[in-house]
């Protein structure tokens, strides 16, 4: 089996985005951290998720994040399948966070965006049907 293990994201602040993070996963965790150099500058870095995934975050970022709507290279967004898209969106909404693009739902899916504190777009899907045929279609 392969599977994504983690992903690592550079932020000037780890506030707003383990902010984010916290609202959208609350049975995730901080399970590390501490402080330690990147190519000899000063970071902070902690692991926040379960025994099986997790977002690294750093906090040596510098410079401007890539903008969302921009043609930069780089990461466009980080998307999650969730049980359920009711209830995370109850929790990022009581936490001050909007949806900023409603997604393309489909009759096997629906999907939302958020846009974290630190330009970080993350997506959320939920599937209707567990046929790859169905949740897989790009027509």
């Amino acid at each position: 089996m392969i599977r994504l293990e983690h992903a690592n994201l550079v932020v000037t602040d780890m506030k707003p985005t383990l902010e984010f993070l916290k609202a959208a996963f609350p049975h995730w965790r901080v399970r590390g951290g501490g402080k330690g150099t990147w190519s000899g500058k000063p970071r902070e870095w902690l692991h926040f998720g379960d025994d099986e995934t997790y977002i690294a975050l750093s906090d040596n970022g510098e410079g401007e994040p890539r903008d969302l709507k921009g043609h930069q290279p780089g990461l466009a967004h980080l998307a999650f399948e969730v049980p359920s898209l009711g209830p995370l969106k109850e929790r990022l909404a009581a936490a001050g966070f909007e949806i900023t693009n409603p997604g393309s739902p489909t009759e096997h899916r629906s999907n939302v965006y958020y846009i974290d504190g630190n330009n970080i777009e993350f997506e959320f899907v939920e599937y209707y049907s567990d046929n790859p045929a169905e949740k897989n279609r790009y027509d």
